[in-house]
């Protein structure tokens, strides 16, 4: 991992937890495997611990690994960290992507209600006020009493996201093809397709892995069928939205935007986004950030207590779930 992630991850007590469960030197944080010091430690190594900056656990790395049996990734996805050879080896994986879902779901559920209640045109308006202070801004349909908000793919993301929805007067709809309509309503959400997903939400939340198939998904179709005044909201991954398309919309003001991820990322430093009042742009900072990090530590280290005490990891990640995961 990045050398200064250890410090991020773990504070003292869980720091001694992890030296009581395992023989582990925490002054050792490897970005290259294949170093004396990095050969050394795999040679003996039976658990490897991973996060942001791993390089891939391939077949060279194998080689110099004969006893390795688990991988623990304290972040979200391990596709670009897990090389097949793990996989035919038999060894078996754990991903922190639960764990990295509860901030990003965070982010989502105070953009979805700020956004409801206007407060991005309010305060962009309250900015551009000559007078000094200026009276109330009032803004037309803002609230969110029973407002319609879709929430596009029913991952880990997104059921947290509906959960935490939950407790508010909304009308929630969800749009996922593994999903039925029993699911659904055990996550307190209409079941229906995109497109009619698409005509009704007020506020689109995305959700969906990027993966082939949902590449440019929400597309100029889709953007087409919100209704006026909508807002799209992406933390999931900016290859889902159709990025040309949704400028176009964003520029007539028709629809708003809120953007953590975007296709690239970042934006080239002439895009319009960067100008258009209607569209709030982060740095890719719904996912787990400062002290959200000793999360991922303490979820590591409950699986490798797990695997310390022969139990099956709680969050296993299988090769035939890389298909159609995140």
């Amino acid at each position: 991992m990045q050398p200064a992630l250890p410090a991020q991850l773990f504070d003292a007590a869980t720091m001694q937890r992890l030296v009581h469960v395992a023989e582990v030197d925490p002054d050792l944080v490897l970005t290259d495997y294949t170093t004396a010091p990095g050969r050394a430690a795999l040679a003996e190594a039976e658990v490897l611990f991973t996060c942001w900056g791993a390089p891939t656990v391939d077949a060279t790395t194998l080689a110099i690994a004969p006893k390795l049996r688990a991988i623990i990734h304290a972040a979200g996805t391990v596709k670009a960290l897990i090389g097949p050879e793990c996989w035919q080896r038999g060894i078996v994986v754990s991903s922190g992507a639960d764990a990295n879902a509860v901030p990003v779901a965070e982010y989502a559920l105070s953009m979805i209600l700020l956004a409801g209640k206007r407060v991005f045109a309010a305060a962009d308006a309250y900015r551009r006020t000559a007078a000094r202070p200026p009276k109330p801004v009032g803004i037309p349909l803002a609230g969110n009493y029973r407002r319609t908000v879709g929430i596009v793919g029913a991952s880990r993301v997104g059921r947290r996201l509906l959960d935490l929805l939950a407790p508010f007067d909304l009308d929630l709809l969800v749009a996922d093809p593994f999903l039925d309509e029993v699911g659904a309503a055990a996550l307190g959400a209409g079941l229906v397709g995109l497109d009619e997903l698409c005509a009704r939400a007020e506020i689109l939340s995305l959700h969906a892995p990027n993966i082939p198939a949902t590449r440019h998904m929400i597309g100029a179709a889709q953007l087409a069928a919100l209704p006026d005044g909508a807002t799209v909201i992406n933390t999931a991954r900016g290859g889902i939205l159709d990025h040309d398309a949704l400028l176009a919309e964003c520029r007539t003001g028709r629809l708003a935007a809120i953007l953590d991820v975007t296709d690239p990322e970042p934006l080239p430093a002439d895009s319009a986004f960067y100008t258009l009042p209607n569209v709030l742009l982060t740095p890719h900072v719904a996912g787990a950030q400062g002290v959200e990090i000793r999360r991922l530590g303490t979820w590591a280290l409950e699986e490798l207590e797990r695997y310390a005490r022969d139990e099956p990891f709680a969050h296993e990640v299988r090769a035939a779930e890389l298909e159609y995961t995140a």
